[in-house]
């Protein structure tokens, strides 16, 4: 019996995936769950559209991204802070600090693609990752400058 995997199966294979089972495995364990479905003419057809469609969206997003890493890679933001002696900061500069400051550049993104190690606690030029999407990054230039 052949079936198209809906969610991934260990030892089997993953979403998407067309595999050879037996057919009571299939009709009394895969099925029922809602992990497979059978391997008909139409069902090959639906997940041929649907593997398209998520091809396409995939490009999409995998487009944005990169226009995205482009345009961030030619930005520099500058966060003012107070600062003591030997330039050390009167608390720290965070992810949601970058965040804020390129939203006021223009710039939409979320806290957590600002791949920050430690939080910035000197004055100072710093490069800061940003995960834009899973094969995209990109870096941003960070002043962290007296007020």
């Amino acid at each position: 019996m052949r079936v198209i995997l809906k969610k991934e199966v260990p030892n089997l294979g993953d979403a998407g995936d067309i595999v050879k089972v037996k057919p009571g495995y299939g009709r009394n364990y895969l099925i029922p769950r809602g992990l497979a479905i059978p391997a008909n003419e139409g069902s090959l057809k639906q997940l041929e559209h649907q593997q398209r469609l998520a091809a396409a969206i995939k490009k999409k997003e995998l487009d944005a991204a990169t226009a995205m890493a482009t345009s961030l890679a030619n930005t520099s933001i500058t966060i003012r802070r107070e600062a003591g002696e030997d330039d050390r900061l009167f608390g720290s500069v965070t992810n949601r600090d970058i965040v804020e400051a390129l939203a006021a550049e223009g710039i939409e993104l979320d806290r957590k693609a600002v791949q920050l190690e430690d939080h910035i606690r000197s004055l100072g030029l710093f490069q800061v990752p940003v995960r834009l999407h899973r094969e995209v990054a990109a870096q941003v230039k960070v002043y962290v400058m007296k007020a």
